[in-house]
């Protein structure tokens, strides 16, 4: 199998370094980035029901992405713009282990959103209403350039019609 450079090296120590990832090893984070294409591969029915109104920026414009590798973990679903986490539970969910997880992801600044599968199969509409207002109430990790273009300046700014032919 060949890996490709997605900015990290192998010839680097592991656990340090720039790029290696959420102090992984590089054979950490490759094992937990198959396992998450296996999975997106073979989606349960709930994650597939959600996913069809998460997709394309179908949920107020918010950018989800699945089976998406955060530190030691694969989020069901994540929405880097809010550092928002959608999990999906079904009957073999521990509770405690959960607890535990969601306290870490905090820890990277994610908020975790969990939802059942009955809950996703039953009340999709009531789920996505839970996702919208956990979503509202995260500030967007998108902000505006730190130095804009003064006002008048950029590109209009610089280009002046005035005494052209016309």
């Amino acid at each position: 199998m060949i890996v490709q450079d997605k900015g990290w090296a192998k010839k680097a120590p592991p656990l340090q370094g720039r790029g290696l990832g959420w102090g992984l090893s590089v054979e950490q984070l490759e094992t937990l980035r198959k396992r998450a294409r296996d999975m997106r591969r073979n989606p349960t029915e709930p994650e597939m029901r959600l996913w069809r109104n998460l997709s394309n920026s179908q949920l107020d414009g918010l950018k989800f992405r699945r089976q998406e590798v955060i530190g030691p973990f694969i989020a069901d679903f994540m929405c880097p713009a809010r550092a928002l986490i959608v999990e999906v539970d079904g009957d073999t969910h521990d509770a405690g282990k959960d607890r535990l997880r969601d306290d870490e992801l905090a820890q990277f600044g994610f908020m975790v959103v969990r939802v059942t599968n009955l809950e996703v199969m039953n009340n999709a509409e009531g789920v996505l209403d839970v996702i919208r207002l956990a979503a509202a109430g995260r500030v967007s990790r998108h902000s505006p350039h730190p130095n804009p273009s003064p006002e008048g300046e950029g590109l209009f700014g610089a280009i002046s019609l005035e005494g052209s032919v016309g």
